[in-house]
């Protein structure tokens, strides 16, 4: 089953006079269970890419499916809906929210969804568990490294269920050793649970690790191979 459909994606940006295109007709469907990454080199589209699959931006042409859903044909309250159901965000800088405790920054995607107590708290230890940070649950970010950060983060991302998961150089700011962690915690959840994970990466390890390498290059897609003998997931 697809659970990100690309259809000839172009993005074009005006600088001054100057259009900048990033992205050249991108085509490509995300499985259920895929475990894929998308690499580049700085200013190939990888960004811009993954701001248009999760809707926070738009194409100059082309359109996005997301579970069956088209993003053109929704507005900014459909899109964020969309975002808070459908699909989780990794970021290489955590966002974690400061003032909240580990727990809180979990919890929070399903006050907004308004799921009762009960299920949140079901739902946020069961993740911190499988994250290896049940212990830490009442720290705030500040008093975390920048891995088990990183791993509240995705905590965070899978709460809601999401059919995908964006994650933006998840890797950047860990050390080789944390990445190597991280990186193998999310290809558990994968396999266990059937998890689709989509990296943007510039991480040798992360592109190793993936089943599925999609390369970027001046906007348009160069190659895109399957890699390694894993089944993918679901």
């Amino acid at each position: 089953m697809k659970v990100v459909s690309t259809k000839d994606v172009t993005r074009t940006f005006q600088l001054g006079d100057v259009a900048v295109r990033a992205l050249r007709g991108v085509d490509f469907d995300l499985a259920r269970g895929d475990f894929a990454a998308v690499a580049g080199p700085s200013g190939s589209g990888k960004t811009t890419l993954f701001n248009i699959i999760g809707g926070l931006d738009e194409p100059t042409s082309g359109e996005v499916i997301v579970d069956g859903s088209p993003l053109s044909s929704m507005n900014r309250k459909e899109l964020a809906r969309l975002r808070l159901d459908k699909i989780g965000f990794v970021f290489q800088a955590y966002n974690l929210i400061p003032v909240l405790t580990a727990y809180e920054n979990v919890e929070y995607p399903l006050i907004l969804k308004k799921v009762g107590a009960a299920e949140r708290k079901q739902r946020v230890e069961a993740l911190l568990e499988a994250v290896g940070l049940k212990d830490m649950m009442h720290r705030r970010p500040a008093q975390m490294s920048g891995g088990q950060q990183q791993r509240i983060a995705i905590a965070r991302s899978l709460v809601c269920d999401p059919v995908v998961v964006l994650a933006d150089e998840p890797t950047a700011n860990v050390d080789s050793e944390t990445g190597a962690d991280l990186l193998e915690l999310m290809r558990r959840l994968n396999e266990e649970k059937g998890i689709t994970f989509l990296f943007s990466t510039h991480d040798p390890a992360v592109m190793e690790a993936a089943r599925r390498l999609i390369r970027l290059k001046d906007g348009r897609i160069v190659s895109d191979v399957r890699q390694g003998d894993a089944p993918a997931a679901g």
